[in-house]
């Protein structure tokens, strides 16, 4: 079982609405959209050490993983000027939604013992979509959020 914490990501979009019709003045209005990206993840997948095991007492282990995983996520845009949807098509709406993503997990970790059943560990971890639902929230929809990340941290057997 795995515990991680992720702090949300910040970002922001220099983006463009455009007129929905012939006659609505002014046909364009640039703007920015700030974002916040919150992401929590399940795993379930299989650990195979290259090097060493899970409870060695002396020296270091590399393993690689992989499994599948479902990614729950909740994205709050904030547009910098108001705009009438009515009247104007957005790329991304103003607004807090949740969206859901299927992955393939991989990594790779190095470990090395400092204790009775303690270890220090380091590991590159992705988060590969495999599945695709569209969100009027969302930037970018195809292939998102891919996430690749570097993660250490201390794992204790019971």
């Amino acid at each position: 079982m795995w515990f991680s914490y992720f702090t949300n990501g910040n970002f922001k979009n220099s983006l463009v609405a455009n007129a929905r019709s012939q006659i609505t003045n002014p046909q364009q209005i640039p703007y920015t959209n700030r974002a916040k990206m919150r992401l929590k993840q399940f795993s379930v997948g299989y650990r195979k050490y290259i090097r060493g095991a899970a409870d060695i007492e002396k020296g270091w282990s590399l393993y690689g993983y992989g499994g599948f995983g479902l990614i729950l996520g909740r994205i709050e845009n904030t547009h910098s000027v108001s705009i009438d949807t009515a009247l104007y098509s957005v790329p991304v709406l103003s607004g807090k939604a949740n969206f859901k993503r299927l992955t393939f997990d991989l990594g790779l970790g190095w470990e090395m013992p400092i204790g009775i059943d303690a270890y220090i560990y380091s590991e590159g971890r992705l988060w590969i979509p495999t599945t695709d639902y569209p969100s009027h929230y969302l930037f970018v929809n195809n292939n998102a959020p891919f996430v690749a990340m570097v993660a250490a941290g201390l794992r204790i057997l019971f």
